[in-house]
């Protein structure tokens, strides 16, 4: 493997790792402290959402390693500007706001667009930022720690196990609900 493909595929790992990671924590608190039970089954959301003990809600999370690697695949050209200049994490956070929360192309709850075009009321709408906030706090927090700790072993150890763990947890509430556990 030459020296560039394992840059890349270090660069491939850290974004999907963060991601699993970030998104794994933010959706714990999300869940536990803004009561999505109760919320997704609401009226304006039900239609949009399976209910939080559906089996496949449990196994999303393990899908974000895929939902990662197609992250890190799209930022590899982008490479230098966010992780390369100075305030690239910066500038990667105000694009990961501005396009997947606020300015999306979709009508995705608590975008622009769903303002305009969906039923769903002002207070469910405004529900989505707290999330989504964190997830990209997280996000960017750790893509800085491994641009600053990133040449040490045990931070990719601990990206490893952390996220091992994320999938597993995320694999066991799976077999649990659909009773295999």
């Amino acid at each position: 493997m030459t020296e560039r493909n394992k840059e890349n595929f270090k660069f491939v790992w850290q974004i999907t790792s963060a991601h699993t990671i970030s998104y794994f924590i933010a959706g714990i608190i999300a869940v536990t402290f803004f009561n999505y039970a109760e919320l997704w089954a609401s009226d304006a959301l039900s239609s949009f959402y399976r209910p939080l003990d559906d089996p496949f809600i449990a196994l999303g999370t393990a899908f974000q390693l895929l939902r990662g690697i197609i992250i890190a695949l799209i930022l590899l050209p982008l490479r230098k500007p966010f992780f390369e200049e100075k305030n690239g994490l910066l500038k990667l956070c105000l694009v990961i706001i501005g396009f997947s929360l606020i300015s999306t192309i979709g009508a995705p709850w608590g975008s622009f667009e769903s303002y305009i075009y969906t039923q769903i009321p002002l207070g469910h709408q405004l529900m989505a930022y707290p999330e989504s906030i964190l997830y990209t706090a997280l996000f960017i927090g750790i893509l800085f720690s491994f641009k600053k700790f990133g040449h040490k072993k045990i931070v990719t150890i601990l990206s490893v196990i952390s996220t091992i763990l994320v999938c597993l947890m995320s694999v066991v509430g799976y077999m649990t609900l659909i009773g295999r556990m």
